[in-house]
C-alpha cells in the first residue's frame, strides 16, 4: 500500500500527544527510517479545555481555535488527521465539516473493536474526563453497535477526573485507586470491558492484570493511524476481557 501522510493535532495535552507518537513509532513495522509513517504535529496545546467549553456551552471557542489547525495540515497536503483526544470528538462532526480531509473518528473506531470482540449487547464501562462522559459521545457511540454503555458512579468519576487532571498539572497520582475502580467495573458491575477514554490514562502504568480487562481508545487511534497511512501494525493488540 502506498504510503500516504498524517495529521496530527495534539496538545491536549502535549504529554499525550507525545506518547500518541512515541506509540506510532513503536508499533509500526520499519527496518529503517524510510519504511516509518509520515507524520506533521500541530502541538496546539493553547486550544481551551474542551471539558470547560462543553459544560459551558462555549464551543465557538474551541471550533474557532481548531479551524486554524485544519488549514494548516490542508495546506501541509495530509491524507489523514487524527486527533488524540477523546473528548474533542464531542465536536467530530463539526470538524470534518471544515475539511475535506478524512478525521480518523477515534470514538467510532473504538467501539467498533469491542463490539468485534463481545458482539451486541455488550456491557461496556468508561473513564473519560466529565466533558467526555456528559457529552454522550460514547453511550451513542456503543448504542451504534447495539451496546450498553455503564458510567462509573459519582465518586469513581471523580477520582478518575483528579487523576487525569493531575497528569496534565504533573503531580503524582494514585494508579491503585484507578486500577481498583477498573476491577470493580468488572467484577461488581459486570462490564465485559472498561474504554480507556481519555489520553492523559494512557500516559499511566497500569498492571497487565487489569490492562487485560481494558481498551485503550489511544491505541486503536495508533493502530488506525499507522493502517490508514499505509503501515504495518506490529502485533497489533487483542482487546478486552478474555
Amino acid at each position: 500500500m502506498q504510503k500516504k501522510s498524517l495529521g496530527v493535532i495534539g496538545g491536549m495535552g502535549p504529554m499525550a500527544t507525545s506518547v500518541f507518537f512515541e506509540k506510532v513509532i513503536e508499533n509500526t513495522v520499519a527496518n529503517s527510517d524510510q519504511e516509518h509513517i509520515n507524520m506533521v504535529i500541530l502541538n496546539h496545546a493553547s486550544l481551551p479545555d474542551r471539558t470547560s467549553v462543553i459544560l459551558e456551552n462555549k464551543e465557538e471557542l474551541f471550533l474557532n481555535a481548531v479551524a486554524k489547525d485544519m488549514k494548516l495540515l490542508e495546506a501541509a497536503g495530509v491524507d489523514h488527521i487524527a486527533i488524540p483526544c477523546n473528548t474533542s470528538h464531542f465536536f467530530y462532526n463539526q470538524m470534518q465539516e471544515m475539511t475535506n480531509i478524512k478525521i480518523i473518528n477515534m470514538v467510532d473506531e473504538t467501539c467498533k473493536e469491542i463490539h468485534r470482540k463481545h458482539g451486541d449487547h455488550s456491557k461496556v464501562a468508561i473513564l473519560a474526563t466529565n466533558g467526555t462522559v456528559s457529552s454522550g459521545i460514547y453511550r451513542q457511540g456503543c448504542k451504534n453497535y447495539k451496546m450498553e454503555l455503564h458510567i462509573p458512579d459519582e465518586v469513581s468519576q471523580e477520582q478518575v477526573m483528579n487523576t487525569i487532571y493531575n497528569i496534565k498539572s504533573d503531580l503524582k497520582v494514585d494508579a491503585a485507586a484507578i486500577e481498583q475502580i477498573i476491577m470493580d467495573l468488572v467484577y461488581k458491575e459486570n462490564c465485559c470491558c472498561v474504554i480507556l477514554a481519555c489520553t492523559e490514562l494512557s500516559c499511566m502504568h497500569l498492571s497487565d492484570d487489569v490492562m487485560k480487562y481494558c481498551i485503550d481508545a489511544m491505541d486503536v487511534l495508533v493502530e488506525k493511524s499507522i493502517e490508514y497511512s499505509g503501515g504495518i501494525v506490529k502485533n497489533p493488540i487483542e482487546w478486552g476481557k478474555p
